[in-house]
């Protein structure tokens, strides 16, 4: 036998071992929400997961519901309403507070971007108003690195009274902010407009992958295309890059980080056809390659993810385009050595 072939046969063997060690072979199930419940962001904090706002099985609603998941108890606790009924609001974990970031007012398609920032403090479980964003937006993504919180794309007004879905367009914006001086800066513009994006901190670089863009044609018609880009900001040089791109394009998706690795979950494509998707992935930066994870048991779009000792934690979301917001909690465990 050829030498070269059968090392590559071995290493291919190993490749094969190691990825499917490094996952649970099946998917396990935790506490559900309180409510069915989807456009949700989250975020950690001493091992507790937090998510506010969202629109729960009536699609009609938004709420301002803020919630926490206790790991060690597998219960879900409700705690101080947000000041504000809010969906598409981010949560982002700084310190001792969560910070819930801009977000839609109104019940679909009468949604209005906002710029208000609430801060919910740990010590003593009440809300502040925080410094606003310089730009109103929802379905952004924002994420906490080294003290500073970065908010990028989504979607913004497109003149200043807007009230209207179709009167938002979607944004390359990054802006940045500075707890300590409470001032907002403007960041290098992501190389692509979009929302319904997820991303993740690895080191001191912010992952963003798939979403999808909103544009209007020249029939005045706005179809919804799903992106597979993966962009990645380096917050230490204020720079982009981007690396392969997702092999399935999705919108409406969860992203959350471990071990050096991106986790990619669910989401929905409108246009040509409609779909939910179950697919998973992992990212490897260090070799740029996509793997398949075990497909989630119930597909989802508008869902949330995060890791807790270990754990991969996928809750909420929706089980029909735009429709069917669920509880369900479902949980995908890593080998501790990976």
């Amino acid at each position: 036998m050829n030498t070269n072939k059968f090392l590559l046969r071995i290493i291919l063997n190993c490749t094969f071992v190691i990825h499917n060690g490094v996952f649970a072979e099946t998917w396990g199930k935790a506490k559900e929400l309180p409510e069915a419940i989807q456009e949700l962001y989250t975020d950690t904090h001493d091992d507790m997961i937090y998510i506010g706002g969202g629109i729960p099985k009536d699609d009609a609603n938004f709420t301002n519901s803020f919630r926490r998941y206790n790991v060690e108890e597998n219960v879900w606790e409700e705690l101080s309403p947000m000041p504000e009924r809010r969906h598409h609001v981010t949560t982002s974990a700084m310190d001792d507070y969560i910070y819930a970031i801009g977000g839609f007012t109104g019940a679909f398609p009468y949604w209005q971007a906002q710029d208000s920032i609430y801060i919910y403090s740990l010590q003593n479980g009440k809300w502040i108003e925080g410094v606003n964003l310089p730009s109103p937006r929802g379905e952004h993504i924002s994420v906490e690195i080294n003290g500073k919180i970065y908010v990028i794309g989504g979607r913004v007004r497109s003149s200043a009274d807007a009230k209207h879905f179709t009167e938002h367009h979607d944004t390359k914006l990054n802006e940045i902010f500075d707890p300590k001086t409470k001032r907002w800066m403007q960041g290098a513009p992501a190389p692509t407009a979009r929302n319904s994006a997820a991303a993740a901190a690895i080191d001191s670089k912010i992952y963003v992958v798939g979403g999808r863009q909103n544009q209007t044609d020249k029939n005045g018609e706005m179809p919804i295309a799903n992106l597979p880009n993966l962009e990645i900001y380096d917050t230490k040089t204020n720079k982009w890059e981007s690396e392969s791109v997702m092999p399935l394009a999705q919108g409406g998706l969860a992203a959350t980080s471990a071990n050096g690795k991106l986790y990619v979950f669910g989401g929905e494509k409108w246009y040509p056809n409609q779909k939910v998707f179950a697919n998973a992935w992992v990212y490897n930066p260090l070799t740029d390659r996509w793997q398949a994870l075990p497909d989630m048991p119930t597909p989802r779009h508008g869902l949330a993810a995060a890791v807790l000792n270990n754990t991969i934690h996928v809750f909420g979301g929706a089980t029909v385009n735009g429709l069917g917001a669920v509880g369900t909690h479902e949980i995908l465990k890593l080998n501790s050595d990976k």
